[in-house]
């Protein structure tokens, strides 16, 4: 009579110790984004991440400000070139700088890694990333979630996910009830395409064009891959900072839908947003994806950031301390449209000219 050997959460393909490895790894990493508010409160293991929102006592009327993302096909570019410790910052920066849109100051956040089967120093690399983007963004790591599912992911298949939350004072909420016609739209420069548009990136070099990702890029002056995971920018700082030494009226997050329809979102229905392209020429991995895939330009500017990451609308008398600003804290940025009234103009916002070359 043969014997048999029972089932087991391991023999099904999860490793319970390969997680407490991971956890064990990254906790140095987040240690460094704490902040006050979140010292001595349990640590990294926790069912729960906690925050003392009575240390927030510079708010009168706190509003708590929410939001959540992922960072798309990104991720795929980051297994095949093996490198896991950028993605974090593009996960940080897509979450955080939605909560700044509002004026809200990001406080903490939480992450989901979904992993096909745990490499413990793969987990840890990531978490190290999403650390460094917290810290770059004055947030906390409090928390998050390792899930290994075996048979529904690859070994070496991931995906990131976070959530974060902000707080902002009651009278100073940012919306479109704030814009004014003749308030100038400011331009922060991305560096590059930041998180968005990747599936259309990834059909046009590989399906398309047939490259490879160490395919050396004379325009980059680095290989294809290199470019591609260039991390997101993270401006959060640098918007909060604006709304504290100078009048800002809003900002607007360029990701998925591009400048024109994320500028439009923060628009009141009787004003109008016009960005002059002629202000600015689009880094080289635009022109790239243009060419390479046969994109049309309205294609790529409703898929792509084209070399804009963040927006700021200010009034007129407060663009000169605005990008005096950003410039002392290495933004680069430009005046670049307008705010006017609505018209015969059937959307929020739309972009004119022709981009410099």
């Amino acid at each position: 009579m043969s014997e048999t050997t029972g089932a087991s959460y391991a023999a099904a393909g999860v490793d319970i110790e390969a997680g407490d490895r991971a956890v064990e790894l990254m906790k140095e990493w987040v240690k460094k984004t704490q902040r006050p508010e979140v010292a001595g409160l349990g640590g990294l293991g926790g069912f729960a991440g906690l925050f003392d929102a009575s240390a927030l006592k510079r708010y009168e009327r706190p509003l708590l400000a929410s939001a959540t993302d992922g960072v798309g096909t990104k991720v795929d570019l980051a297994r095949q070139m093996g490198v896991y410790d950028t993605i974090g910052h593009d996960l940080v920066g897509m979450v955080v700088d939605d909560l700044v849109v509002c004026g809200a100051e990001p406080l903490f956040m939480t992450d989901y890694i979904c992993v096909g089967k745990v490499h413990p120093e793969r987990v840890a690399a990531i978490v190290k990333g999403i650390a460094e983007g917290c810290v770059l963004a004055g947030c906390a790591l409090v928390g998050g979630e390792t899930a290994e599912h075996p048979g529904l992911l690859g070994a070496d298949d991931f995906d990131v996910a976070g959530a974060g939350t902000g707080v902002v004072e009651a009278d100073r909420l940012l919306g479109p009830d704030r814009i004014r016609k003749g308030d100038a739209v400011i331009a922060m420069a991305s560096s590059g395409l930041h998180s968005n548009g990747y599936s259309l990136v990834r059909h046009v070099v590989f399906d398309r064009a047939g490259w490879t990702l160490d395919r050396q890029v004379e325009e980059f002056g680095r290989t294809l891959g290199e470019e591609l995971l260039e991390p997101t920018r993270i401006y959060s700082l640098d918007c909060l900072a604006l709304t504290r030494t100078t009048e800002v009226h809003g900002f607007s997050h360029v990701t998925g839908g591009g400048l024109a329809n994320n500028l439009a979102r923060v628009v009141p229905d009787s004003l109008h947003a016009t960005v002059d392209r002629s202000t600015w020429t689009p880094g080289a991995v635009f022109d790239l994806v243009g060419k390479a895939g046969q994109v049309e330009q309205l294609e790529l500017e409703k898929t792509l950031n084209m070399g804009v990451g963040m927006i700021a609308i200010v009034p007129a008398e407060s663009v000169d301390a605005a990008l005096t600003t950003l410039a002392d804290r290495g933004v680069d940025s430009w005046v670049a449209g307008e705010i006017t009234d609505r018209g015969a103009h059937t959307t929020g916002a739309e972009l004119v000219g022709a981009y410099a070359r």
